[in-house]
């Protein structure tokens, strides 16, 4: 069992600890199924007002569901198609204060009304996306997004 002490103050503070966790529990683990089960599990118990976390890997040209926490959700998702397939056709993470303004949006859970997408990149090559979902608008901000691409900076040489 694993035991993180997370800060409760600022976000920096938050991030700079789920960082820190998260390279303790993915180091010197070569599945990749696991460490991505484990960050979506860590990112789950941490970060409040959400409703979904989890990821898509990236496989044969498209995005397909991988280990999450929260409800059931779309298995497959084209390149380019809503949050999830924007940003892994752009490589570039996608904060969407309130997703009925995105066009597009695919909406797995209805009660989903922002959105985080951060693409994971190793060496150059999209391994998936990581999607983080709130039923509160304008949940996520620049700092969530800088966060969550820390976070995916030190899992993506983890599930390469």
């Amino acid at each position: 069992m694993y035991q993180f002490d997370i800060a409760a103050g600022t976000k920096a503070e938050l991030y700079h600890d789920l960082t820190t966790a998260l390279d303790a529990l993915t180091a010197g683990e070569p599945d990749a199924i696991a460490n991505m089960a484990n960050a979506a599990a860590l990112i789950w118990e941490y970060l409040p007002d959400l409703n979904w976390a989890g990821f898509y890997r990236m496989v044969e040209g498209e995005l397909v569901l991988g280990p999450f926490q929260g409800k059931a959700a779309c298995i497959r998702i084209a390149l380019g198609k809503g949050v999830c397939g924007t940003a892994a056709a752009t490589r570039a993470t996608q904060l969407v204060a309130d997703v009925h303004d995105f066009p597009g949006h695919i909406a797995c859970d209805a009660a989903s009304r922002s959105e985080l997408v951060v693409p994971v990149v190793h060496d150059g090559r999209l391994i998936g996306v990581l999607d983080l979902d709130s039923p509160e608008p304008a949940r996520f901000d620049a700092e969530d997004a800088k966060g969550c691409e820390a976070l995916m900076a030190v899992l993506a040489g983890r599930i390469a």
